[in-house]
């Protein structure tokens, strides 16, 4: 019987990694998917392009809405957890790095965001929004304390503006320039 629990133990946190994977390669999937300017991506398409099949897909998420609710919730975890300062980078680029990684999710937020709405109260967003403030609020202090980034600005500001740029409906070619103009205004000049 002892033997038989051993292989029970070593067994299970391989079924546990694998169903993880599963998860990351279903929401890596739903990334692509929904950075594609097609609409009405299909929970059919999604698995297919995951390699795994249906019932893998509806286990870990039971409908669309709970799949396109992980993948939002899923890349503001990322922008959070990147919200620091690494060693030998400066306040302001370390604001200036985390806010571009933000401006590269806009393309799998537009579509992401626009059908969750349809499904979720506005309040949902609005508190992943809070989120990433909060963890970038630090890098904005730091960066406005050593003098580097403009003391007038707010993160909700900066966010507005971002927010603003991306509902141009362009390429991202075309909206590149407009963004990075936003980030040069937050430099402080010298007088």
């Amino acid at each position: 019987m002892e033997e038989f629990m051993e292989a029970g133990k070593t067994a299970f946190p391989k079924r546990r990694a694998a169903a993880e994977r599963n998860r990351d390669k279903i929401l890596d999937a739903a990334r692509a998917a929904f950075a594609d300017p097609t609409p009405d991506i299909s929970m059919a398409e999604i698995a297919r392009r995951a390699g795994v099949g249906m019932a893998t897909l509806y286990r870990n998420f039971p409908g669309r809405q709970e799949l396109l609710e992980a993948l939002y919730a899923d890349e503001v975890d990322q922008i959070c957890t990147a919200a620091t300062i690494e060693p030998g980078q400066t306040p302001a680029s370390a604001l200036i790095a985390w806010l571009r990684l933000q401006i590269t999710f806009i393309p799998h937020k537009r579509l992401i965001i626009s059908e969750l709405l349809e499904h979720v109260d506005r309040d949902g967003i609005t508190s992943h929004r809070a989120r990433a403030i909060e963890a970038g609020r630090p890098l904005l202090a730091a960066a406005q304390e050593a003098g580097q980034i403009r003391d007038d600005v707010t993160l909700e500001q900066v966010f507005d503006l971002i927010v603003a740029i991306a509902k141009v409906n362009e390429t991202p070619d075309y909206l590149r320039p407009l963004f990075e103009t936003v980030l040069d205004g937050l430099r402080r000049t010298s007088a």
